[in-house]
């Protein structure tokens, strides 16, 4: 019978944990870039079931979800782009609700000049 080695076997059953640990993290933070959520150590930890204390304790995931994190908080918003697109684009917008304010104006003037002439009429069949 061959001898039994504890410390080889706990060995291969951390080398086991922690790649499973990985992979769960890994695809958790795929996961997480193609639904186009915030990476950060809560949403890692709760996509993946892993615990906040091991994200942070392993220096290679800490490392990458700080990365991402970081490359997240750079790329500007949707809120932050549509600001940005309306006040560089403010005078051209004022200028067309200015033309559209104008031709409402004059559309509304000639109604009010067809209902007077309509009303005239309607008043001489009296």
């Amino acid at each position: 019978m061959a001898e039994y080695d504890r410390s080889v076997h706990l060995k291969a059953i951390h080398a086991k944990r922690k790649a499973n640990t990985y992979q769960r993290v890994d695809d958790a933070i795929k996961r997480l870039v193609r639904a186009n959520e915030n990476i950060n150590f809560n949403s890692v930890s709760n996509e993946s079931g892993v615990t906040k204390a091991t994200l942070y304790n392993n220096v290679n995931i800490r490392e990458r979800i700080e990365t991402l994190r970081q490359q997240q908080s750079q790329v500007p918003t949707p809120k932050q782009v549509k600001r940005e697109i309306n006040e560089s684009n403010k005078d051209a917008l004022i200028e067309s609700l200015k033309r559209k304010l104008k031709k409402l104006e004059d559309d509304n003037k000639q109604l009010r000049d067809q209902l007077k002439v309509a009303y005239a009429e309607v008043y001489k069949k009296f």
